[in-house]
């Protein structure tokens, strides 16, 4: 695939959604960051079920060790691996007042160092919240970059190291939700919708059904 053909990718995505925001409900970055932790491998859906009863009794860290853990998993026990979760957010919480004053840090290295916080948590985290130009590569982006062609890998660490080298530069900073938005519903897993996909002539998805 050529740069012409990744740039009008890109412009008819972003002609779709000119204003893409994350489907995580948050305000504030200590916000995000507990979602987007909450969120490995479920629904954002189910996390904002979970996230609006719980952040106007405990949105900051200090708040949260104050819950405890048994306190903290009633609110978030619908959703998956909710015990392991429960202990990252305390555990993160904790290393956010002892490490950083309570506040979520704009660097990489930093947010990978709290606990259950990997390069895609930190990616989302740098994207949404601090406007950085990084690309999360969740199972939709995943998809999306080998389905199309846009940037062929066999793992995450491949497929966000070509997006960030071919993704044209003014399409970077909003890139993640782009993918991600036409993999949850167009380019779904099981069945495509290529029939209303506005990339369909130039993605390059060899089973292609209309």
């Amino acid at each position: 695939m050529n740069k012409e053909k990744r740039f009008e990718i890109m412009k008819r995505l972003a002609a779709e959604r000119p204003n893409p925001v994350s489907e995580l409900e948050y305000r504030t970055p200590y916000e995000l960051l507990v979602a987007v932790v909450l969120s490995a491998q479920a629904t954002d859906k189910s996390v904002n079920l979970a996230t609006r009863k719980l952040f106007p009794v405990a949105n900051t860290p200090k708040a949260i060790l104050a819950l405890g853990l048994e306190g903290l998993i009633p609110y978030i026990k619908t959703i998956g691996l909710y015990r392991n979760k429960a202990k990252h957010v305390i555990e993160l919480s904790r290393k956010l007042l002892e490490d950083f004053d309570g506040v979520v840090p704009d660097d990489r290295e930093a947010l990978e160092s709290l606990p259950g916080v990997g390069r895609k948590t930190a990616n989302v985290v740098l994207n949404v919240a601090f406007g950085k130009p990084t690309i999360a590569v969740d199972t939709h982006i995943f998809r999306v970059s080998n389905r199309t062609g846009f940037a062929p890998g066999k793992t995450v660490e491949e497929v966000e190291r070509k997006l960030l080298k071919f993704m044209p530069a003014e399409f970077k900073k909003d890139a993640h939700h782009w993918l991600l938005l036409h993999g949850r519903y167009c380019c779904k897993a099981v069945k495509p919708d290529c029939a209303h996909c506005p990339i369909a002539e130039l993605c390059e998805y060899k089973k292609k059904s209309f």
